[in-house]
Protein backbone atom coordinates (compact mmCIF):
# COMPACT_ATOMS: atom_id res chain seq x y z
CA UNK A 1 0.00 0.00 0.00
CA UNK A 2 1.60 3.29 -1.06
CA UNK A 3 1.92 5.86 2.40
CA UNK A 4 2.40 8.62 0.31
CA UNK A 5 0.02 11.53 0.89
CA UNK A 6 -2.49 11.43 -1.79
CA UNK A 7 -1.50 14.37 -3.48
CA UNK A 8 1.95 13.21 -4.14
CA UNK A 9 0.50 9.83 -5.37
CA UNK A 10 -0.96 12.50 -7.93
CA UNK A 11 1.77 14.32 -8.53
CA UNK A 12 3.98 11.30 -8.61
CA UNK A 13 1.69 10.01 -11.89
CA UNK A 14 1.63 12.62 -13.46
CA UNK A 15 5.34 13.34 -13.33
CA UNK A 16 5.88 10.23 -14.53
CA UNK A 17 3.53 10.59 -17.59
CA UNK A 18 5.08 13.59 -18.39
CA UNK A 19 8.98 12.47 -18.49
CA UNK A 20 7.67 9.48 -20.50
CA UNK A 21 6.15 11.62 -22.96
CA UNK A 22 2.62 10.89 -22.60
CA UNK A 23 2.12 14.29 -22.44
CA UNK A 24 5.00 16.06 -24.29
CA UNK A 25 5.94 20.08 -24.05
CA UNK A 26 3.53 22.84 -24.93
CA UNK A 27 0.62 19.74 -23.81
CA UNK A 28 -2.54 20.47 -21.75
CA UNK A 29 -2.98 18.19 -18.90
CA UNK A 30 -6.36 16.71 -18.04
CA UNK A 31 -8.41 19.28 -15.98
CA UNK A 32 -8.93 19.72 -12.48
CA UNK A 33 -12.39 17.68 -12.51
CA UNK A 34 -11.10 14.88 -14.57
CA UNK A 35 -8.12 14.11 -12.27
CA UNK A 36 -10.33 13.91 -9.38
CA UNK A 37 -12.17 11.29 -11.04
CA UNK A 38 -8.94 9.25 -12.63
CA UNK A 39 -7.89 9.75 -9.00
CA UNK A 40 -10.69 9.52 -6.66
CA UNK A 41 -9.65 12.17 -4.97
CA UNK A 42 -10.82 15.59 -4.43
CA UNK A 43 -10.04 18.62 -6.14
CA UNK A 44 -8.08 20.22 -3.73
CA UNK A 45 -5.92 17.50 -3.35
CA UNK A 46 -5.50 16.99 -7.19
CA UNK A 47 -4.39 21.20 -6.75
CA UNK A 48 -2.16 20.40 -4.57
CA UNK A 49 -0.70 17.46 -6.57
CA UNK A 50 -0.58 19.81 -9.67
CA UNK A 51 0.65 22.89 -7.74
CA UNK A 52 4.07 20.60 -6.48
CA UNK A 53 5.05 20.22 -10.10
CA UNK A 54 4.39 23.67 -10.91
CA UNK A 55 7.00 24.28 -7.92
CA UNK A 56 9.14 22.34 -9.41
CA UNK A 57 8.96 23.73 -13.05
CA UNK A 58 7.51 20.65 -14.78
CA UNK A 59 4.34 22.63 -15.74
CA UNK A 60 2.59 25.78 -15.94
CA UNK A 61 -0.66 27.23 -14.44
CA UNK A 62 -2.88 30.24 -16.08
CA UNK A 63 -6.44 30.93 -14.74
CA UNK A 64 -9.22 29.97 -17.23
CA UNK A 65 -6.72 27.64 -19.23
CA UNK A 66 -5.43 25.11 -16.86
CA UNK A 67 -1.87 23.32 -16.66
CA UNK A 68 0.37 23.01 -19.43
CA UNK A 69 3.72 21.29 -19.55
CA UNK A 70 6.53 23.63 -19.79
CA UNK A 71 8.49 23.92 -23.26
CA UNK A 72 12.23 23.27 -22.86
CA UNK A 73 14.27 24.30 -26.20
CA UNK A 74 17.08 24.00 -24.19
CA UNK A 75 20.68 25.93 -25.74
CA UNK A 76 24.12 24.81 -25.20
CA UNK A 77 26.96 27.33 -24.59
CA UNK A 78 30.31 25.61 -24.85
CA UNK A 79 32.07 27.85 -22.17
CA UNK A 80 35.09 27.19 -23.48
CA UNK A 81 35.05 28.71 -26.71
CA UNK A 82 32.91 31.44 -25.14
CA UNK A 83 35.31 34.64 -25.78
CA UNK A 84 38.10 32.85 -26.95
CA UNK A 85 39.99 34.46 -29.71
CA UNK A 86 41.88 31.59 -30.92
CA UNK A 87 38.91 30.32 -32.12
CA UNK A 88 37.03 32.16 -35.16
CA UNK A 89 34.03 34.54 -34.78
CA UNK A 90 32.64 37.49 -35.93
CA UNK A 91 32.07 40.14 -33.68
CA UNK A 92 30.16 39.40 -30.23
CA UNK A 93 30.55 36.10 -29.14
CA UNK A 94 27.06 36.05 -27.56
CA UNK A 95 25.87 36.65 -31.34
CA UNK A 96 28.20 34.67 -33.11
CA UNK A 97 27.48 31.33 -31.04
CA UNK A 98 23.90 31.90 -31.06
CA UNK A 99 23.68 32.16 -34.64
CA UNK A 100 25.82 29.33 -35.14
CA UNK A 101 23.38 27.14 -32.97
CA UNK A 102 20.85 28.34 -35.61
CA UNK A 103 18.99 30.39 -33.36
CA UNK A 104 18.08 33.78 -33.28
CA UNK A 105 19.74 36.54 -30.89
CA UNK A 106 18.62 39.51 -29.68
CA UNK A 107 19.87 42.09 -26.73
CA UNK A 108 19.02 45.18 -25.11
CA UNK A 109 22.03 47.04 -23.81
CA UNK A 110 23.22 49.92 -21.49
CA UNK A 111 26.40 51.14 -19.87
CA UNK A 112 26.82 52.78 -16.44
CA UNK A 113 29.59 53.84 -13.75
CA UNK A 114 29.10 52.01 -10.45
CA UNK A 115 30.63 51.34 -7.43
CA UNK A 116 31.65 47.72 -7.29
CA UNK A 117 30.34 45.64 -4.68
CA UNK A 118 32.53 43.80 -2.17
CA UNK A 119 32.25 40.66 -4.35
CA UNK A 120 33.01 42.12 -7.78
CA UNK A 121 35.87 44.43 -5.89
CA UNK A 122 37.57 41.23 -4.64
CA UNK A 123 37.97 39.64 -7.79
CA UNK A 124 39.07 43.13 -9.50
CA UNK A 125 41.06 43.39 -6.90
CA UNK A 126 40.24 46.81 -5.98
CA UNK A 127 38.96 48.55 -2.92
CA UNK A 128 35.35 47.93 -2.36
CA UNK A 129 32.96 51.03 -3.78
CA UNK A 130 35.88 51.81 -5.87
CA UNK A 131 34.65 52.66 -9.48
CA UNK A 132 33.78 50.39 -12.34
CA UNK A 133 32.07 50.62 -15.51
CA UNK A 134 29.09 48.30 -15.76
CA UNK A 135 28.01 47.09 -19.00
CA UNK A 136 24.55 45.28 -18.57
CA UNK A 137 23.17 43.22 -21.40
CA UNK A 138 19.57 41.77 -21.40
CA UNK A 139 19.75 38.71 -23.93
CA UNK A 140 17.36 36.31 -25.78
CA UNK A 141 17.62 33.91 -27.93
CA UNK A 142 14.50 33.50 -30.55
CA UNK A 143 13.03 36.23 -28.34
CA UNK A 144 12.96 34.24 -24.98
CA UNK A 145 14.81 35.46 -22.65
CA UNK A 146 18.26 33.25 -22.13
CA UNK A 147 20.55 35.41 -19.62
CA UNK A 148 21.61 38.81 -17.79
CA UNK A 149 24.71 39.65 -18.15
CA UNK A 150 27.21 42.11 -16.20
CA UNK A 151 30.44 42.61 -16.43
CA UNK A 152 32.44 44.95 -14.44
CA UNK A 153 35.68 46.72 -15.55
CA UNK A 154 37.98 48.65 -13.37
CA UNK A 155 38.24 52.36 -13.61
CA UNK A 156 42.06 52.09 -14.76
CA UNK A 157 41.68 50.01 -17.48
CA UNK A 158 38.95 52.46 -18.61
CA UNK A 159 41.31 54.99 -19.07
CA UNK A 160 42.99 52.85 -21.46
CA UNK A 161 40.09 51.64 -23.44
CA UNK A 162 37.32 54.33 -22.95
CA UNK A 163 35.08 52.85 -25.51
CA UNK A 164 34.20 50.57 -22.46
CA UNK A 165 32.35 53.58 -20.51
CA UNK A 166 30.60 54.63 -23.89
CA UNK A 167 26.89 53.79 -24.38
CA UNK A 168 26.13 51.11 -26.96
CA UNK A 169 27.75 47.84 -27.93
CA UNK A 170 31.07 47.42 -29.06
CA UNK A 171 30.90 45.73 -32.51
CA UNK A 172 33.42 43.23 -32.28
CA UNK A 173 33.06 42.15 -29.03
CA UNK A 174 35.06 43.97 -25.64
CA UNK A 175 37.90 40.83 -25.31
CA UNK A 176 38.66 41.67 -28.88
CA UNK A 177 38.86 45.39 -28.43
CA UNK A 178 41.00 44.95 -25.72
CA UNK A 179 43.57 42.57 -27.22
CA UNK A 180 43.82 45.78 -30.34
CA UNK A 181 44.57 48.26 -27.35
CA UNK A 182 47.04 45.61 -25.86
CA UNK A 183 45.54 44.38 -23.40
CA UNK A 184 45.54 40.89 -23.79
CA UNK A 185 43.22 38.59 -21.61
CA UNK A 186 45.17 35.88 -21.78
CA UNK A 187 43.45 33.63 -18.82
CA UNK A 188 40.02 33.24 -16.91
CA UNK A 189 38.75 31.75 -13.84
CA UNK A 190 35.29 30.34 -13.42
CA UNK A 191 32.63 30.05 -10.87
CA UNK A 192 29.59 28.22 -11.23
CA UNK A 193 26.71 28.06 -8.72
CA UNK A 194 22.89 28.09 -8.65
CA UNK A 195 20.05 29.41 -7.00
CA UNK A 196 16.65 30.62 -6.87
CA UNK A 197 15.95 34.01 -8.76
CA UNK A 198 15.25 37.34 -6.97
CA UNK A 199 12.09 38.59 -8.16
CA UNK A 200 13.81 41.19 -10.65
CA UNK A 201 15.93 38.14 -11.82
CA UNK A 202 12.43 36.13 -11.96
CA UNK A 203 10.61 39.60 -13.94
CA UNK A 204 13.70 40.05 -16.57
CA UNK A 205 13.69 36.16 -17.66
CA UNK A 206 10.64 35.77 -17.36
CA UNK A 207 10.82 32.91 -14.87
CA UNK A 208 7.96 30.45 -13.58
CA UNK A 209 7.47 29.18 -10.32
CA UNK A 210 10.31 26.41 -9.03
CA UNK A 211 12.91 27.56 -11.80
CA UNK A 212 16.48 28.34 -10.60
CA UNK A 213 19.03 30.18 -12.35
CA UNK A 214 22.47 29.43 -12.99
CA UNK A 215 25.02 31.60 -12.10
CA UNK A 216 28.36 31.53 -14.29
CA UNK A 217 31.01 33.88 -13.04
CA UNK A 218 34.18 34.61 -14.93
CA UNK A 219 37.16 36.34 -13.62
CA UNK A 220 39.05 37.80 -16.62
CA UNK A 221 42.87 38.05 -16.32
CA UNK A 222 46.05 39.98 -18.54
CA UNK A 223 49.56 38.73 -17.76
CA UNK A 224 49.68 41.43 -14.60
CA UNK A 225 46.15 41.59 -13.55
CA UNK A 226 42.56 41.06 -13.29
CA UNK A 227 40.48 43.05 -16.39
CA UNK A 228 37.05 42.65 -15.70
CA UNK A 229 34.26 40.30 -13.91
CA UNK A 230 31.34 39.08 -15.62
CA UNK A 231 28.30 37.34 -14.06
CA UNK A 232 26.02 36.00 -16.30
CA UNK A 233 22.69 35.08 -14.85
CA UNK A 234 20.59 32.04 -17.23
CA UNK A 235 17.67 30.32 -16.99
CA UNK A 236 18.34 26.75 -15.19
CA UNK A 237 15.44 25.46 -17.63
CA UNK A 238 16.48 27.18 -21.18
CA UNK A 239 20.28 26.21 -20.65
CA UNK A 240 23.04 23.67 -20.90
CA UNK A 241 26.74 25.04 -20.44
CA UNK A 242 29.53 22.61 -21.35
CA UNK A 243 33.24 22.43 -21.65
CA UNK A 244 36.23 21.11 -23.70
CA UNK A 245 39.61 20.23 -21.76
CA UNK A 246 42.49 18.29 -23.27
CA UNK A 247 42.18 16.08 -26.51
CA UNK A 248 38.73 15.02 -27.38
CA UNK A 249 39.97 12.97 -30.37
CA UNK A 250 38.07 10.26 -29.53
CA UNK A 251 35.11 11.74 -28.56
CA UNK A 252 32.47 10.84 -31.58
CA UNK A 253 30.16 13.37 -33.70
CA UNK A 254 27.70 11.95 -32.10
CA UNK A 255 28.63 12.79 -28.49
CA UNK A 256 29.12 16.07 -29.88
CA UNK A 257 25.96 16.73 -30.52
Amino acid sequence: MDKQPKYRQVADALRREIDGGDFPPGSRLPSENELSVRFSASRNTVRAGLNLLVSEGLITSSQGLGYEVRSHEVFELNASRFENLSFPQSGDAYSTDVANAGRRPHQTFRVEMKPAVGYVAERLAIEAKSTTALRFCHRFVDDMPWSTQETYYPAWLIKRAPRLAEPGDIDEGTTRYLAGRGIKQIGYFDEIASRMPTPEEARLLEIGAGVPVLLWTRTGYSDEQPIRCTITTFRGDLNRMNYEIGDLSARSENESQ
